[in-house]
């Protein structure tokens, strides 16, 4: 890409200050149009345009809200299958009903808005209601943000169109972070992107293929499934289909197969490497029924080795984006029981495999670094991993079934796991080295053309930076301290 191009691309997508600090109360949200649920489909159509709304809420005899009806809904449900007009118009109305106070920010009501293919949202103020907003509406506050690309990734028709938007994100990123947008957000914005994209490849070859045999769950693992992607990514992905009757079983297997190896193969065109550990849905020991599933769930835990406390953490961090959710939560339901059984060996592995990497302190210099292409360097990647493995330890301990290493640690203080100072040092260390991570990707691939890694040269780093960095190990250090004593016993691991 040429630097006009660059420049051109980068001010298309100049980030509006007040995505990030603009709050959905600061913004003109519609007044609530309401009709009961047992309102015939006519009336309620009369109601829509006597109050030119292109969303009606539907009530029950109580008042409480059960769902909605649009524009749409009466084109799609009611006049292109000729359906009795006279009949209750709940029949109809959309059950999904998601709401945010004002106190929301627009960023985090728009994301949550695209990964649940909402498109209206109600506002709330003391527990009432007060109004709702359209995706749209949000659209038109938010005309230059990233959130707009979103909505291109959504709209494309290809998977060479669907390489291109990918190709684009660095630059996105790169944007954010030189405005100080928090690592976290940055996190949760190249997340949604690649969820946009692996749905799209989903549906895409569901097309193709014509529909499923059987009811199933495309799910995603490791850094996607934690909501915590960088730009150096492979696929970890693994699928669950319900039980079948013996007659049908090779059949369905091997359709799933198929359709897995299909989708792998379009999301590695598009950018997502293959797995080099073979964590892929492609793989046919990660695309099983869902009993299959519970039997692999049980065997890692009763087993208690260190390869299957391994097994087991990876796929702890799984997460829905395609298919029918109630399968993972049938999962997660049978997961939250074993948990509760006495599993001291299991966790004691899954506390060493969180003790495994040592943050790179070191005698005589701020940080331990080792040689890479004639460069000294240390990986970050590596330097992370044990804040998310031992939060993932204290999460399953305390069956906290959230995927986000932050949102975990949220949890685990507000349950009093975590005192409030821990909580932030872990917060503020894990978000700190999240940052220097994706800047150091994004310059790699914008300024260096190359491709990403999770090497740092600490010949790009300030002294101040360095300083800081041998401070976070040293914080690191402690809770890997204070873990190695709460589930092993033990000063030493």
């Amino acid at each position: 890409m040429t630097d006009r191009k660059q420049t051109l691309f980068q001010e298309n997508y100049l980030i509006s200050n007040q995505l990030y600090s603009k709050k959905i109360g600061q913004l003109a949200y519609r007044n609530i149009v309401y009709c009961k649920g047992t309102t015939p489909v006519y009336e309620a159509a009369r109601i829509m345009a006597s109050n030119k709304v292109s969303c009606l809420f539907i009530t029950s005899e109580s008042n409480h809200i059960d769902g909605f009806v649009t524009d749409l809904t009466l084109r799609d449900k009611v006049i292109a299958r000729q359906a009795d007009l006279s009949k209750p118009i709940y029949y109809f109305m959309d059950r999904t009903i998601l709401s945010v106070n004002t106190d929301t920010y627009v960023y985090e009501a728009l994301l949550l808005m695209y990964e649940t293919k909402s498109r209206y949202l109600l506002i709330t103020l003391d527990d009432q209601y007060v109004g709702f907003l359209s995706r749209n509406k949000l659209m038109t506050e938010l005309a230059q943000s990233p959130l707009v690309f979103i909505q291109s990734v959504k709209s494309s028709r290809s998977s060479e169109e669907l390489k291109d938007k990918w190709a684009r994100v660095p630059f996105i990123v790169d944007q954010l972070l030189s405005k100080g947008v928090q690592a976290e957000i940055v996190n949760q914005l190249i997340t949604v992107i690649a969820d946009t994209i692996t749905q799209r490849v989903v549906e895409e070859v569901l097309q193709e293929k014509g529909p499923a045999p059987a009811k199933f769950v495309f799910m995603v693992l490791g850094s996607e499934g934690r909501k915590e992607q960088t730009l150096k990514t492979d696929q970890d992905n693994a699928l669950i289909y319900e039980d079948m009757v013996d007659q049908y079983r090779i059949e369905v297997r091997d359709w799933f197969l198929d359709f897995a190896s299909k989708v792998s193969e379009r999301l590695h065109d598009i950018g997502f490497a293959y797995c080099t550990g073979g964590f892929m849905a492609s793989n046919p020991q990660w695309t099983h029924s869902l009993s299959h599933w519970k039997n692999n769930y049980k065997k890692w835990m009763e087993d208690a080795l260190p390869e299957t406390a391994i097994k087991f953490s990876t796929f702890f961090d799984c997460r829905f984006i395609y298919g029918e959710i109630a399968l993972m939560q049938e999962l997660r339901d049978f997961l939250d029981v074993e948990l509760q059984q006495p599993l001291e060996k299991f966790f004691v592995y899954l506390a060493k495999n969180a003790l495994q990497y040592i943050p790179p302190l070191a005698f005589f210099k701020p940080i331990k670094t080792i040689t890479v292409a004639g460069k000294e360097v240390f990986d970050i990647k590596k330097a992370m991993t044990p804040v998310v493995d031992l939060v993932r330890v204290y999460a399953l301990r305390n069956r906290i079934f959230l995927e986000n290493t932050g949102e975990r640690m949220q949890m685990l203080r507000d349950m009093g796991v975590f005192s409030e100072k821990q909580f932030k040092e872990l917060n503020q260390s894990y978000y700190y080295l999240m940052t220097l991570r994706l800047k150091n990707q994004a310059k790699q691939m914008i300024v260096d053309k190359q491709t990403p890694n999770n090497y740092i040269d600490i010949k790009n780093i300030t002294r101040i930076e360095r300083a800081t960095l041998k401070e976070i190990f040293k914080t690191i250090e402690n809770f890997q301290a204070g873990i190695r004593i709460k589930f092993t016993n033990s000063l030493l691991g």
